[in-house]
């Protein structure tokens, strides 16, 4: 169990600084606030690639966390990943403010109660026509991304926020209810395998979208709180994810403090990194 915990915090960790590093590569290229076109100048920022890798590490180490623990539980300690974001930005000149701090301790608090009320151990095994409607969910994810540009750009990032949330959401539940697999055939044979990995190529694309439109906080903020109350909602439904017996209130009241911390974070957070960049405009792109 102790394993898990820590799975889940550097998938936190791995998630808050890579979505650190992204924002600042898309800055960068000059492509912030850009369309379709400029997605080739975030291709060409190795800064950028440099951060996918850290995210790449950081879903590794969660992945493996939803194998040990309950989806509601992973999926908080993820959406934690916004309080590393903001703490960074905070230390690379960001002033948060303190009910920013505030809303960082309460999420944080909310994540140790969930700590001590999630039941852990494996999921259910469910049908593969699960898996199936889980593959059909990245195309969905890439139409939400294409249309990115026909709204106005604050209600596009929050968009485009969700459905990268949504996409790592398919992700997250496929890795919890994937079946044991003993060979390469057996994983290129599952399309929980595929749901994984179509998910996750989209909804990678669509969140750098998303950071054109918007603020890192803001971003990850929508994101993380569709890729928390989704899967969490579909692992205690379906996969049999459960809070330990007499600890439904505590289990209750650590989700909502978690996430509306996360939330309420990315608020202030926003604020703050507006405000920065009204006082410290970064130069224009050479």
């Amino acid at each position: 169990m102790i394993l898990g915990y820590l799975l889940a915090v550097m998938g936190a960790l791995g998630s808050g600084l890579g979505s650190v590093v992204e924002s600042v590569a898309i800055r960068r290229s000059g492509a912030y606030g850009g369309g379709n076109d400029d997605l080739g100048k975030i291709a060409r920022q190795p800064l950028y690639w440099t951060g996918v890798c850290i995210d790449i590490l950081g879903f590794v180490c969660a992945a493996l966390a939803l194998h040990l623990l309950p989806l509601f539980l992973v999926q908080s300690v993820m959406a934690f990943s916004v309080g590393v974001t903001a703490t960074i930005s905070a230390i690379l000149g960001t002033r948060l403010g303190r009910r920013g701090w505030v809303a960082l301790a309460v999420s944080a608090t909310g994540l140790v109660l969930l700590g001590f009320t999630a039941q852990t151990g494996p999921a259910k095994d469910i049908p593969s026509l699960w898996h199936w409607l889980l593959l059909a969910v990245a195309p969905v994810v890439g139409i939400i991304g294409l249309s990115g540009d026909r709204v106005p750009q604050r209600v596009s990032a929050i968009l485009l926020g969700f459905a990268a949330g949504l996409g790592f959401a398919a992700v997250a539940v496929s890795a919890r209810s994937m079946p044991d697999i003993n060979s390469v055939g057996d994983l290129l044979g599952t399309p929980a395998a595929w749901a994984i990995a179509a998910n996750g190529v989209v909804a990678t694309a669509v969140f750098a979208k998303a950071l054109q439109k918007g603020s890192a906080t803001t971003v990850s903020a929508v994101m993380f709180t569709t890729n928390t109350v989704v899967p969490s909602a579909i692992g205690l439904s379906v996969l049999d994810d459960s809070i330990r017996s007499g600890f439904l209130g505590a289990g209750i009241t650590g989700f909502v403090l978690a996430v509306t911390g996360a939330v309420a974070l990315a608020h202030y957070s926003a604020v703050a990194v507006e405000e920065h960049e009204r006082t410290h405009p970064a130069p224009a792109p050479a």
